[in-house]
């Protein structure tokens, strides 16, 4: 998410290339498209949508990924909470993954969740629970905030946005340098940097499928696209905070946070004493919780950016518990 994806090599690994909407990729549970008009073009959400395997429970539960991550790295939490009874819908977002890479498009999170709004309209679900995992708890949070009587409850796990970058002396990178910066990318690179700062230096080897899965789409054929896309996000992520706004949360929520995180939008260019002071999510956990007025924190002292993929086991316990106790 936050630093620079170097070259880095950590072993030899031939990653494969995937079409600039994933193709190639194989889903872990059925793909289907969401066709929608916005900002003048025709787009299309790639989304799962996960019936419960045990006695239904009447409930929904909408996940939302991250800046580096897809619907299907979500693959473990559907598999619980279908278990559990509950219908899971895993939408890719417009830019990302499965979903469309516009040439053109103004990415805010309050359009990100108009069009996620409109694909649960399609599928008829009213209320649903939000779960959103590191730059998809921004937008869970702005989902939330604008379909508040929709949203039963709210989870973030890893939430990015917990506190103003820019606002804290992060310089400000152009669209064209993070283009740039994205074009560099490299599947070595990105293994390097999840190992230190989503994984804190504890691989597992089924983590690389998940490097194999971001560097494919971004080494692809539709590479230029996807750099641009991806450019056209971290300027959405850095230029519009959702921090100021947690107070207006009205719905139970739950903060899952791996302390070891140091997960921090611009921390590679950040000026020393500022890179000191942000990304520090042992102390922005407990910070932000008490701006939301009814938040139940929990956090795991030893893991990093992804601890439902890190300890899936505990989390999702502690998830369900949770959900079953609002």
């Amino acid at each position: 998410m936050a630093g620079l994806f170097g070259a880095i090599s950590l072993g030899v690994h031939a990653a494969p290339d995937y079409g600039q909407e994933l193709q190639g990729f194989p889903s872990p549970y059925p793909l289907q498209h969401y066709a929608f008009a916005s900002q003048g073009a025709n787009l299309q959400m790639g989304y799962m949508d996960v019936a419960p395997v045990t006695k239904p429970n009447g409930r929904t539960v909408v996940l939302m990924h991250g800046k580096n991550f897809c619907g299907a790295t979500w693959e473990a939490t559907i598999k619980a909470l279908s278990v559990a009874g509950y219908r899971v819908v895993a939408p890719d977002q417009i830019g990302f993954c499965t979903s469309t890479k516009p040439e053109h498009y103004q990415y805010t999170f309050q359009q990100l969740a108009i069009n996620t709004h409109g694909l649960l309209d399609q599928l008829g679900i009213t209320q649903a629970t939000i779960v959103g995992h590191s730059t998809g708890g921004m937008l869970a949070t702005r989902y939330a905030l604008m379909y508040p009587a929709q949203v039963d409850q709210l989870v973030m796990v890893n939430p990015i946005g917990l506190e103003d970058w820019k606002a804290l002396g992060v310089p400000y990178r152009t669209v064209d340098q993070w283009n740039e910066r994205e074009l560099r990318m490299t599947a070595d690179g990105i293994r390097q940097y999840e190992l230190t700062t989503y994984y804190v230096g504890r691989w597992k080897p089924e983590y690389q499928r998940w490097v194999d899965m971001l560097s494919g789409l971004n080494q692809g054929p539709g590479k230029k696209l996807v750099a641009w896309n991806s450019a056209l996000i971290y300027d959405m992520i850095f230029t519009q905070p959702v921090v100021y706004e947690f107070k207006n949360l009205k719905m139970p929520t739950l903060l899952m946070i791996g302390e070891a995180d140091t997960t921090a939008i611009g921390s590679d260019i950040a000026p020393p004493d500022v890179k000191a002071v942000i990304g520090h999510y042992s102390v922005l956990g407990k910070q932000v919780a008490k701006l939301i007025p009814n938040a139940t924190l929990v956090e795991f002292p030893d893991f990093g950016h992804a601890p439902q993929m890190e300890d899936p086991k505990n989390f999702h316990k502690i998830l369900l518990q949770w959900l079953a106790s609002k």
